[in-house]
């Protein structure tokens, strides 16, 4: 009897982590691996402390919110590292955790790395199919997922952001041809949340249909605090929706700003949360409010 109550015991302490375990699902872009490099769709991905690279099977990792906070938006997350690596800890999975929270469907991007070692992808070409079929993939599969078409954004940290305005403002003459009816699926954001996102593939204009954006960079970040700044420019001569901040400091790479000692890099999140309030891609009228220890 005794035995059976430290097995009971044992079964319940695992409990939590089995949920946790659950809580997010990995699936690949394509399903026999990238289109024209299928040979290497098995090919290991090496992952260390924050970071993942040597991604040749690119796929999304799926976090779906509590049943009773969805609210039928969708975010793809691109992590940053430079097309070197993917900081997918950071800048992937704790941002999915803080939108999943707050009642989206969230995708964070493994993405094909054009500065890898040895890397046959080219950035221009490879990050910018993956965030096409990813956007494409998701708008796929909305309905099983309860997911509104219409409301379905892509969020960049730093490299990341590069991915998205490459998926947001650039037309359609790198991507593959349509080889599924997946591919037949809109690819372009409904909105587009940029943080510290890099100097590469920011246009010098936007059309006037560009998807409303949310712009975050702190002053002395001398790498991307000028991409806002451009970014911001663009789309005030376009007339289109933005919301821009520029924080005093906080440098490059502060993620979600947890670990910062400055309380407005640690709160900026709560900054996104009121923003998508406010445009209304939450179903519900009530603001959500963002619980921060710091």
């Amino acid at each position: 009897m005794i035995r059976k109550l430290f097995f009971i015991a044992y079964l319940i302490c695992l409990l939590p982590a089995a949920l946790k375990a659950q809580s997010s699902f990995v699936i690949p872009l394509w399903e026999n691996g990238a289109p024209g490099f299928e040979k290497l769709k098995d090919v290991p991905e090496q992952a260390k402390d924050y970071w993942v690279k040597n991604i040749n099977n690119p796929s999304l990792t799926v976090f779906l919110p509590p049943k009773d906070k969805a609210n039928g938006s969708a975010v793809v997350i691109c992590p940053g590292g430079g097309h070197r690596l993917l900081v997918f800890n950071a800048e992937g999975i704790e941002p999915a955790k803080f939108l999943s929270d707050l009642g989206v469907t969230v995708f964070v991007l493994k993405y094909r790395l054009g500065r890898d070692t040895n890397s046959p992808y080219k950035i221009e070409v490879h990050a910018k199919q993956d965030g096409e079929r990813a956007m494409r993939l998701v708008r796929s599969r909305a309905k099983e997922w309860g997911i509104d078409p219409n409301r379905v954004g892509m969020m960049g940290f730093s490299a990341g952001g590069e991915v998205v305005d490459m998926v947001a403002f650039d037309n359609d003459k790198s991507y593959l041809k349509r080889s599924d009816l997946i591919d037949a699926q809109n690819a372009r954001p409904d909105f587009i949340i940029q943080i510290y996102p890099g100097p590469l593939f920011i246009p010098d204009t936007v059309p006037v249909d560009a998807p409303p954006a949310f712009l975050l960079a702190a002053d002395d970040d001398l790498c991307c605090s000028p991409s806002v700044v451009k970014l911001l420019q663009a789309y005030r001569a376009a007339k289109v929706p933005v919301e821009a901040h520029i924080l005093e400091r906080g440098d490059h790479g502060f993620n979600m700003g947890s670990r910062s000692k400055l309380k407005a890099v640690n709160t900026w999140p709560q900054r996104l949360a009121d923003w998508l309030s406010d445009n209304n891609f939450f179903k519900h009228t009530d603001r959500p409010k963002v619980m921060n220890d710091h």
